[in-house]
């Protein structure tokens, strides 16, 4: 049930300026993906090494850029940073205003 998902970036999501929203992914190109789905859990540690062995055999080919929908739970604080680019300064400042408590904190938490 594992696969590969490849994501075309192009057409009227390129035409917006990369800061004129939190969703920075504006130059034309493709988002990747490697989803390990499994029922069995003496499976788990083959399917876990299969998408470590696939991600890390295409990472030479990626960019910087995150896409924050697959962050996973694992991925550090930097995460956000690399998700957001030129817009993480500006989300944290109305984090901070609207959520100095850090309330909603779940998924990839942006930090007030």
């Amino acid at each position: 049930m594992s696969g590969v998902l490849f994501e075309h970036f192009h057409g009227a999501a390129t035409r917006v300026a990369r800061e004129a929203t939190a969703f920075t992914h504006r130059t034309p190109g493709y988002n990747f993906l490697v989803a390990g789905q499994w029922l069995e859990p003496a499976e788990t540690d083959a399917n876990v090494a299969w998408v470590r062995r696939y991600f890390d055999a295409m990472s030479p080919h990626f960019r910087d850029e995150r896409y924050v929908n697959y962050l996973g739970d694992d991925e550090g604080e930097q995460a956000p940073d690399a998700a957001y680019g030129p817009v993480y300064g500006r989300l944290r400042e109305v984090k901070r205003k609207y959520d100095p408590e850090n309330f909603f904190h779940l998924n990839q938490n942006i930090m007030p």
